[in-house]
């Protein structure tokens, strides 16, 4: 998958919820027609493949009965998550829409989205990262995630006597520091790694918290959603970022990373890369047999990867809810799982469609990666805070990585998360 796919499945933190439009989708609907045909919004325009597999999906439901007819309606991501906002406050949200994972619980609480039934038997069998949820209610499902991946060559681990970790004996924080250290000294690369630090948006969660939760902190205290304090600024976060900047002070990779990740990485300029299964197809391209795809590194409490991708619900006001349900129950059979996953490129959510998806079959090349999912993957938090927990942990860790003092970073990102929690009482 290409990085730029990544931005197709990871862009929970790019529009915050307007808290004035809490609850604002309540009420009456032109999310169908009356007759019997349903809307289905999707942020795939311009995704040609994947929207072309939705397209399938929708035409297979569509032949498949005469009661109802599902029409597509595709929008620029980068316009998608306005689009939703300005519908839900004319009322006019569509019955089926997709909805980037993280941003579930904001879109339930704000109303925008009503409960999936009828579907817990099914939905049994995905990825958990790949089912939204909210005070214990399921609003939606996705075809596919994706997995953060450290990537490099056998040759350059080898070259400078570094162990190849595995799955269940993924690299310690301690064994991590020496492979950079011995990386660098080897003055074969510009940089020993490159951890993406000049992508935007919700790159920096998605990629980053995982790391702090290693270490045995979180972006927020989960029992309960109140507050950030202890865990965001306790002493397991600030020895995080205090790591974390010192990779910048080290020379070991750059506070500002260039923009091409892969293309650096392939040209030399890097001795790996901190990536996902997204660049796989191209690592191996060019290095074949001497890629390594490997575990996220275990900072004391076991690898993390972020989890959650692109789903698919029901809008509350939906006026067709049998005919929405219908399709969504229909959509999510294995070959539908498995036809979207392979057209996006992705981790197929089920056992089944994997094994329909070349590569990720049993002994696929690309079984690593559902591996990863199911073994490291941690849902980002489950609050309709989540936007603007992202967003000022995004500003706080650019701050650390150019230099802010760690504690006085953490503490001041614990202050105003914990205020905007208690402001929109979001834990009620």
């Amino acid at each position: 998958m290409k990085k730029t796919a990544f931005r197709v499945v990871a862009t929970a933190a790019a529009v915050t919820m307007a808290v004035g439009l809490a609850g604002c989708a309540k009420g009456g609907s032109a999310s169908s027609g009356g007759d019997g045909t349903i809307t289905l919004w999707t942020h795939n325009a311009g995704n040609d493949a994947e929207l072309a597999a939705i397209e399938g999906v929708v035409s297979d439901f569509n032949a498949s009965q005469d009661d109802y007819t599902v029409e597509v309606q595709a929008f620029p991501q980068t316009s998608y998550n306005q689009s939703v906002t300005a519908a839900a406050a004319s009322k006019k949200l569509p019955c089926i829409l997709d909805i980037d994972g993280p941003n579930v619980p904001n879109w339930a609480w704000a109303g925008y989205l009503a409960p999936l039934t009828g579907l817990d038997d099914t939905l049994a069998e995905f990825l958990p990262s790949t089912v939204g949820t909210y005070k214990d209610k399921t609003y939606s499902y996705g075809f596919y995630d994706v997995a953060l991946t450290m990537i490099t060559s056998r040759t350059t681990l080898e070259s400078n006597g570094i162990r190849v970790p595995s799955v269940d004996e993924p690299w310690t924080k301690d064994e991590f520091d020496a492979a950079l250290a011995a990386i660098n000294a080897s003055g074969t690369f510009e940089y020993a790694a490159d951890l993406s630090t000049a992508d935007v948006g919700e790159w920096y969660p998605y990629a980053y918290s995982p790391m702090l939760q290693s270490f045995g902190g979180d972006l927020i205290d989960r029992d309960g959603y109140e507050s950030a304090d202890g865990v965001l600024n306790g002493a397991d976060a600030v020895e995080w970022a205090t790591w974390f900047q010192g990779l910048v002070d080290n020379g070991y990779i750059a506070a500002k990373s260039g923009t091409d990740q892969a293309a650096d990485f392939l040209n030399g300029k890097t001795g790996l890369i901190y990536s996902g299964s997204w660049a796989a197809d191209k690592v191996r391209d060019q290095l074949g047999d001497d890629a390594l795809f490997l575990p996220s590194v275990d900072f004391g409490n076991g690898p993390k990867i972020g989890g959650g991708s692109w789903q698919w619900g029901m809008s509350s006001t939906c006026n067709d809810t049998e005919g929405a349900l219908a399709y969504l129950t229909f959509a999510a059979q294995d070959k539908y799982v498995a036809s979207v996953a392979e057209a996006a490129q992705t981790i197929p959510a089920t056992d089944g469609a994997a094994a329909l998806v070349p590569g990720y079959e049993a002994g696929g090349e690309n079984e690593i990666f559902r591996d990863f999912a199911k073994t490291f993957a941690e849902i980002r938090p489950v609050t309709p805070g989540y936007p603007f927990i992202a967003t000022t942990f995004t500003k706080t860790t650019q701050d650390i990585l150019n230099g802010a003092d760690p504690q006085q970073a953490l503490d001041q990102a614990v202050k105003d998360i914990d205020a905007n929690q208690k402001q929109n009482t979001y834990n009620k």
